[in-house]
């Protein structure tokens, strides 16, 4: 069931060439995968080109910065303060690490890369997972809201599960390969935007749920 929507969101939305990152730079991935905590994505978009605008596009850059000019240059992205913090860390952490990080893994090597982001001040599972897979290449499958949503609605799963529980279940029906989990989790974001919304299912929802 988990292969057959993959393969029916690809034929319907097709690839969706994720993460969105103008520059192309693997640090761009991870300043975005913080600040887009509790954030609309398109607040995050201003947040990082005021980012670069202010010549804070860097991890040096932002060590650098003063707390004033940092804090301004991500308001948009909400909970600036914080936030400014939790760049800091990152800024100091990544540069150190990001041998380590973009290294092969196997799973054993993966969870041990996933304990070492997690032990950075600001990032917890879902941030952590989005940055290993679409900054590092990581092949880690990552969880959000809208997966869970599309797991309670369309795959008959209680969307409260834990998520590592949730995120074992995908893991355990897809090939371990890179591409699949970052176009899956896109593919996702994609159709809770368009179809699978907070208010309710649209036309493709039904589509799917008629044909399963």
């Amino acid at each position: 069931m988990i292969r057959k929507l993959y393969e029916f969101l690809l034929a319907h939305y097709g690839a969706q060439h994720w993460w969105p990152c103008r520059s192309g730079r693997r640090w761009e991935i991870i300043a975005g995968a913080i600040l887009t905590q509790n954030c609309a994505w398109r607040n995050v978009e201003q947040a990082l080109r005021q980012l670069e605008t202010a010549g804070l596009a860097a991890p040096e850059a932002i060590l650098s910065a003063d707390r004033e000019s940092l804090e301004q240059a991500i308001r948009p992205a909400g909970f600036f303060r914080q936030k400014s913090v939790y760049l800091r860390e990152a800024a100091a952490f990544f540069p150190v690490r990001e041998q380590d990080l973009s290294a092969p893994a196997t799973p054993e090597d993966l969870h041990r890369k996933r304990e070492l982001l997690l032990s950075c001040r600001g990032i917890g599972r879902e941030t952590a997972d989005s940055i290993l897979l679409y900054a590092f290449d990581q092949p880690i499958f990552v969880i959000d809201a809208y997966t869970r949503r599309v797991a309670a609605r369309h795959l008959g799963w209680d969307g409260n599960l834990p998520y590592d529980e949730l995120q074992a279940r995908f893991t355990r029906a897809l090939p371990r390969d890179v591409r699949i989990f970052n176009e899956y989790h896109a593919l996702l974001v994609r159709h809770c935007k368009e179809s699978c919304r907070k208010s309710g299912c649209g036309p493709l929802c039904h589509v799917w749920d008629q044909g399963v």
